[in-house]
């Protein structure tokens, strides 16, 4: 057993009970199979010796959320026992994922209070745990606690994968005030949510005119902050971006960014778009115009052949509203197995919006299908017309085809 992984120790736990029966009353019990027992009472006893097991201690934390209140109690002073410093770092995982059980509460408050207590490198190895949950709670203590610098703070933001911690040491970190160095950390993050923090604070700092940089983002987020920041600072977003994707090195942030704060009088701009020799400029400008409703089916089909899949992608975004324009027989054809897959989920996509009847007649050639997406996308398809449209209604075609599909029972 690996007493880091907490969900191998409570399959364990539910195994053991839920295999016991009366062929095993005869067996030895070990201090393991006696703290998994269905009897309370056996639990109970169990755990007067556990304090001496260390590699048992991850079911001493299961115990403390039992449902039986005289294991739970006994477990609860035992846990209290062993809890250190150094065992804090290895139950960490276990007592998080049991403190979401109905009595597993108490586990994590005697964690809480250890912690709390222990020296700050006690805490580092927390803030690096591959658990997010742990990460989380550490990065949580750490911020109550004051125990990490602005900029370590800022660095955590900025590297850390998971949203939660970006966005809780983000705050802390400009808490007391924005600080150059500590700015300068969160504009360089890799994920949104530090670089919108960084952008925001561009304000605070008195360096309102370097949002600009900001203002074609990979991430929507980023760029709606760099747009409040230059509009607090007397400058109209709009001008620039109309610049920028005139130019011929435009940026795809810029093309979509466009469409969030222009009007459907810029769309010229971006149909100009896309025939820009960057993917990610074509992509953009396709939400583009699906974001300023001026989405045209003639001119976007090509689309769906582009070689970029992103662009395939956006442009059937763009089209779903209008796919009962696109021909029935045209669609079909794209969902040959030869095609690329992009193309063939772009089809089914299409397909799909065209309504039940249309749906059934790609579904049904699909079932067999290599691809196992496309295949599970047709037998949901499949199974939900024959159990949502009475059969009465069904007409030649549709009963031909629920046959060939062998759905009758589905």
């Amino acid at each position: 057993m690996n007493g880091r992984d907490p969900a191998q120790w409570l399959e364990l736990d539910r195994r053991a009970r839920a295999d016991w029966g009366p062929e095993q009353r005869g067996e030895r019990r070990t201090p393991l199979s006696a703290l998994c027992h269905r009897d309370g009472r056996v639990r109970y006893r169990a755990l007067a010796e556990a304090a001496g097991h260390p590699e048992l201690f991850p079911l001493v934390v299961v115990r403390c959320a039992d449902w039986a209140e005289p294991v739970r109690s006994r477990a609860r002073d035992v846990l209290a026992e062993i809890l250190d410093a150094g065992t804090a770092l290895t139950l960490a995982p276990m007592i998080l994922r049991v403190a979401d059980r109905y009595w597993g509460d108490h586990a994590l408050g005697l964690l809480d209070g250890v912690l709390r207590q222990a020296p700050r490198e006690r805490l580092v190895p927390l803030l690096v745990c591959g658990d997010r949950a742990v990460r989380r709670f550490a990065y949580r203590m750490a911020v109550e606690e004051g125990s990490l610098s602005p900029v370590e703070l800022a660095r955590a933001a900025a590297e850390d994968e998971d949203a939660v911690i970006q966005g809780r040491c983000a705050e802390a970190a400009l808490a007391d005030g924005a600080r150059a160095e500590v700015v300068e950390i969160l504009l360089g993050g890799r994920n949104p949510q530090a670089r919108s923090a960084g952008v925001t604070a561009l304000r605070r700092l008195g360096r309102a005119e370097r949002a600009v940089e900001f203002l074609a983002d990979r991430s929507a987020l980023v760029r709606a902050c760099a747009r409040y920041v230059v509009r607090q600072h007397g400058v109209d977003p709009l001008p620039w971006y109309r610049a920028r994707c005139a130019e011929p090195d435009v940026r795809p942030g810029a093309a979509i960014g466009l469409a969030e704060c222009g009007e459907r009088a810029d769309a010229p701009l971006l149909w100009a778009l896309l025939e820009h020799p960057a993917p990610g400029v074509r992509a953009r400008a396709v939400a583009g115009l699906r974001t300023l409703d001026a989405a045209d089916v003639r001119r976007l089909r090509p689309l769906l052949d582009d070689p970029a899949p992103g662009v395939v992608g956006e442009a059937t975004l763009a089209l779903l509203p209008s796919a009962r324009a696109l021909p029935e027989e045209w669609l079909l054809s794209r969902l040959d197995a030869g095609r690329p897959r992009w193309e063939r989920v772009s089809a089914w996509r299409l397909l799909d919006a065209h309504g039940d009847v249309v749906r059934l007649r790609a579904a049904v050639p699909l079932l067999g299908d290599a691809d196992v997406r496309l295949r599970t996308w047709a037998d949901h398809a499949v199974r939900r017309f024959v159990r949502r449209e009475p059969r009465a209604w069904w007409g030649p075609e549709v009963v031909a085809l629920v046959e060939r599909a062998g759905a009758v029972g589905r």
